[in-house]
């Protein structure tokens, strides 16, 4: 409390200094916290990709386990201690504030803005999040809550803090014009879609009679690429767009007396691991996991969701540098199977090193041949510990359904 109390008192003369200096605490804080137009955030100057998780692990040091696995953001309740741990591992956080309510009015602006300035200025915070899914009402189409409170909630959030970003969650099934009317409340966006779901399942809440928690035609885990779309639709390519992806078995939401065990069904390595590079490569700039409060721990699940969210940071270089164009064309070998969407491609480039993440997003194998590779002499495929050869010009290669491969362009023959 006594150094709580000297930093009251020297919190004037610090002002003085930044503005006796030419730059005020404003520019300083809307340097730290912004994104640049492809949705990539920037934070201190640095473009970041983020790895998130909403909640934390059964553990005596969750943050330190969040920081292990390559975790840079995370939930955070409203609770100077938990900021602090987390900024303990540099981990950035993000706090609920809830929304203006009309019945509640005066009360309610009164509460956010006591909390908003209560937090604001914790090293650890990135976003304020107000409502979950607010468009989303389940059968019904009135939407949970109206665009106006959550507008009017912004406002009094970026009054009390203009310098952190606000984030809002989307259901998948709702219009693209409904999710228009709320981009006015928010700077991020996401959007939660679940597709591990076992044949048969029993319909509950936000399962269709289907058995399916999306609404597209594509019932197959490559949903979540088409989910990003959608969402990049809804802000017009203006905002960051984010994914949240599945920790946990739907079966495992329900009370345990009313478990069906045949219909316990986690995401496996190779399930999540490809969701979170289809969405990569439909332009999600941020990835985060709900639901692995719901998972037993330790278990084969979040054994396989830490091996993928630790391949995520260390790539967390080139997964937040600048989308390139290579003049790549793709040429298919007939393994007796239809190509639908195929093999998807994204291209980064850091210094003079080019990557191509690719996904097969088909239930099908697939065989296919990048040609206009006449630069390089070989790629590394990354996490496989091999090398594919290119042929003049042609990298060749065989996708198992839904499979991925991160290449590394080489110009020489050596590794």
């Amino acid at each position: 409390m006594l150094i709580r109390y000297y930093w009251v008192l020297l919190q004037p003369l610090l002002a003085g200094i930044i503005l006796l200096s030419g730059c005020t605490d404003d520019n300083i804080q809307k340097k730290q916290f912004h994104y640049d137009n492809d949705g990539m955030l920037v934070i201190n100057g640095k473009r970041t990709f983020v790895i998130g998780s909403y909640h934390h692990p059964k553990s005596s040091r969750p943050f330190e386990e969040l920081a292990k696995h390559g975790y840079n953001y995370t939930r955070v309740k409203t609770d100077e201690a938990e900021l602090d741990s987390a900024q303990a591992y540099n981990l950035m956080t993000w706090i609920v504030t809830g929304s203006i309510k009309s019945e509640n009015r005066n009360a309610d602006k009164e509460r956010i803005a006591l909390l908003v300035n209560r937090f604001k200025n914790h090293p650890s915070l990135l976003c304020w999040e107000m409502e979950d899914e607010p468009a989303f009402t389940w059968n019904s189409a009135e939407p949970r809550i109206k665009p106006e409170p959550l507008i009017e909630t912004y406002q009094l959030i970026k009054q009390e803090d203009p310098h952190h970003l606000i984030i809002t969650n989307h259901g998948p099934v709702n219009l693209i014009s409904t999710l228009q009317e709320y981009n006015s409340s928010t700077d991020i966006i996401a959007c939660d879609v679940y597709p591990v779901i076992p044949r048969g399942i029993k319909p509950t809440y936000a399962l269709y009679p289907d058995g399916l928690q999306g609404d597209l035609l594509n019932p197959y885990i490559s949903q979540v690429g088409k989910y990003v779309d959608k969402m990049k639709k809804v802000v017009n390519n203006s905002k960051p767009v984010f994914m949240v992806l599945q920790a946990f078995s739907w079966e495992m939401l329900k009370k345990e007396e009313d478990r069906d065990t045949t219909m316990i069904r986690y995401p496996t390595y190779k399930e999540s691991r490809f969701m979170a590079f289809n969405a990569i490569i439909h332009g999600a700039t941020g990835i985060l996991y709900w639901g692995s409060s719901y998972t037993p721990q330790p278990s084969s699940c979040i054994s396989d969701l830490n091996k993928v969210t630790g391949e995520l940071a260390k790539m967390q270089e080139i997964l937040a540098a600048n989308n390139t164009e290579l003049n790549i064309t793709k040429k298919y070998h007939e393994l007796r199977y239809s190509v639908d969407t195929g093999i998807e491609i994204l291209s980064k480039k850091i210094n003079d090193k080019f990557y191509l993440l690719t996904v097969n997003s088909d239930k099908n194998p697939v065989k296919i041949s990048l040609t206009g590779l006449d630069k390089y002499k070989n790629a590394n495929v990354l996490n496989e510990a091999r090398t594919v050869t290119i042929e003049n010009g042609e990298l060749t290669d065989l996708y198992e359904p839904f499979d991925v491969h991160i290449y590394e362009l080489c110009q020489t023959n050596s590794r």
